[in-house]
């Protein structure tokens, strides 16, 4: 994670086989990995949150990792910060965030920033969470600023440079149980929240991680043909065709 006064580090850094960054990890490669095909030098910036890019670890890319938190970078990571990337101009033909930009405050700093980094051309896959009205303490927790619509979120890119080439929603299956623990939490809200270190997730039986995960399928298989209508997270792939500056 990256950026929000107070917060510290990704849930995934205590709860890596968490269900939810499992989930996430298959169904961004599903949705995303045909946008890496052929990128060699890339660029991941939120390393630290779980496994999720871990799918770009095939052994043809020159992968730099960046958090600012280093618990959960690896001995290569580089400990930063999205708004300020210490990394020259045009230095990558890929740049991934997973769940990153929503704890950047001004969006438009850390998207200017990617595209700075980007050869021209190059490819930015993105993730983010969904629907603003699903704002609750949880997010406030986590450091985040903003939640998403697939819009927006393909306006943002747009404005900072970008073509988008796909944007779809993801997590469609489990959304009914997004909206239930969305709801209750709401109603035990807790108006005082302040951002927290690293956020303890919601805690799920092992039987009910089984059925999530078993749900989750249903996404993978639609996301290697077709965008999905709805979901509690919007994933993006980009290529940089402009300089906003």
């Amino acid at each position: 994670m990256t950026d929000a006064g107070g917060h510290g580090g990704s849930p995934s850094i205590e709860q890596p086989d968490y269900w939810w960054y499992l989930a996430r990890t298959e169904l961004l490669h599903a949705a995303l990995s045909e946008y890496a095909v052929g990128r060699t030098t890339v660029l991941d910036i939120g390393s630290a949150d779980g496994p999720s890019a871990s799918w770009l670890h095939d052994g043809t890319r020159h992968l730099a990792s960046l958090d600012i938190d280093p618990r959960g970078l690896g001995s290569n990571g580089v400990c930063g910060s999205a708004l300020s990337l210490p990394f020259a101009d045009a230095s990558f033909d890929m740049v991934s965030a997973f769940d990153v930009i929503e704890h950047c405050d001004p969006e438009a700093g850390a998207l200017a920033e990617v595209n700075r980094v980007l050869q021209p051309g190059g490819t930015f896959l993105m993730a983010v969470p969904a629907y603003q009205w699903a704002w609750t303490d949880f997010d406030v927790a986590n450091g985040h600023f903003r939640r998403y619509t697939k819009r927006r979120a393909v306006a943002a890119a747009e404005a900072a440079g970008f073509r988008v080439e796909r944007a779809t929603y993801a997590f469609t299956s489990v959304f009914p149980g997004f909206l239930a623990e969305r709801v209750a939490r709401k109603l035990r809200e807790r108006k005082h929240t302040r951002p927290a270190d690293v956020v303890d997730v919601p805690q799920v039986p092992r039987a009910l991680h089984h059925v999530l995960m078993g749900l989750t399928k249903i996404d993978h298989a639609v996301l290697q043909r077709a965008n999905l209508p709805f979901g509690s997270s919007v994933f993006l792939a980009a290529t940089k065709v402009s300089d906003p500056r």
